[in-house]
């Protein structure tokens, strides 16, 4: 059976949830290698990778962050990795834009600032600029991170300024109480507005399921993990781990006669690379 190529963007940890939690969420270097690792045997594109201390806390460390990227690399070599810009904990450039020196393919750039339903993450103008400058520098693929319609406008208005030049890779977040909902009136609008290039789409909590079901319906890339969705059932009374959301994703891919772009196809056409791994200044626009 010939299956239609679906990129599968997996957020294993992210910055919020904790052991208090869930059990289920990796923190340590080894567990969230492990995870990706698992994941990358059932099948996954992308891992959009956290660093966490010990104790949890999420964590800028250049050198946390290394171990995790280097133990990715060595143990799932077709994975692309990205990295996280988040300006959730830590406001200063320098801290933000530090994992960009380790050359993840991928680094995610939240466009506008937002709130969550437990705080806020600020992206000022200048800010959202200075980081897509140095992922340019660097040879970072900028993850356009957006959560509502003006996100997806400003990233248009950059575009058009020049400050993003492509590849352009877009990551639709629905179900973030302060963003779009995942209906399919808001879901049509979005992907109206998308200028070009490749779209995934993730969902927050109950959203996550719903947000991907209708991307597959469209044959777009998802985004799937712990990092967003902590449950299993809508009525949140099943605790999930990240490997029973992507098999969910995978036997859902499978009906539809879906199937995970591999890392090498993902960094071929969405990327623009003809290398079979890692950073490259050839970056191509895809607007």
């Amino acid at each position: 059976m010939n299956r239609h190529p679906i990129a599968i963007n997996f957020c294993p940890t992210g910055m919020v949830p904790t052991r208090q939690q869930t059990p289920h969420v990796p923190i340590s270097v080894s567990e969230i290698v492990e995870s990706v690792h698992e994941a990358s045997g059932i099948g996954i594109t992308i891992a959009h990778l956290h660093a966490r201390l010990d104790d949890g806390t999420p964590t800028d460390s250049s050198a946390v962050y290394s171990r995790i990227f280097d133990g990715v690399r060595k143990h799932c070599p077709d994975v692309v990795i990205c990295g996280s810009s988040s300006g959730r904990n830590w406001p200063e450039f320098e801290r933000r834009a530090a994992v960009l020196d380790l050359q993840p393919e991928m680094c995610s750039l939240t466009l506008s600032s937002l709130n969550f339903a437990g705080g806020a993450s600020v992206n000022e103008p200048d800010m959202i600029a200075r980081l897509a400058a140095r992922m340019q520098e660097r040879g970072v693929v900028p993850e356009l991170e957006c959560f509502d319609p003006g996100m997806i406008n400003y990233g248009k208005y950059l575009i058009g300024k020049g400050i993003l030049k492509g590849p352009l890779y877009w990551n639709l977040i629905f179900g973030n109480v302060a963003g779009m909902q995942a209906t399919p009136s808001e879901f049509a609008a979005a992907l109206h507005a998308i200028p070009g290039g490749y779209v995934a789409v993730g969902g927050i909590g109950r959203a996550q399921l719903k947000a991907n079901a209708m991307a597959l319906a469209e044959g777009l890339g998802v985004r799937v993990g712990l990092e967003d969705n902590l449950h299993y059932d809508r009525a949140r009374t099943v605790l999930a781990s990240n490997m029973q959301l992507l098999r969910r994703l995978h036997r859902m891919m499978a009906e539809l006669e879906l199937g995970p772009m591999p890392g090498a196809e993902f960094r071929q056409t969405v990327l623009g690379r003809s290398v079979a791994a890692g950073p490259s200044s050839e970056l191509s626009s895809m607007a």
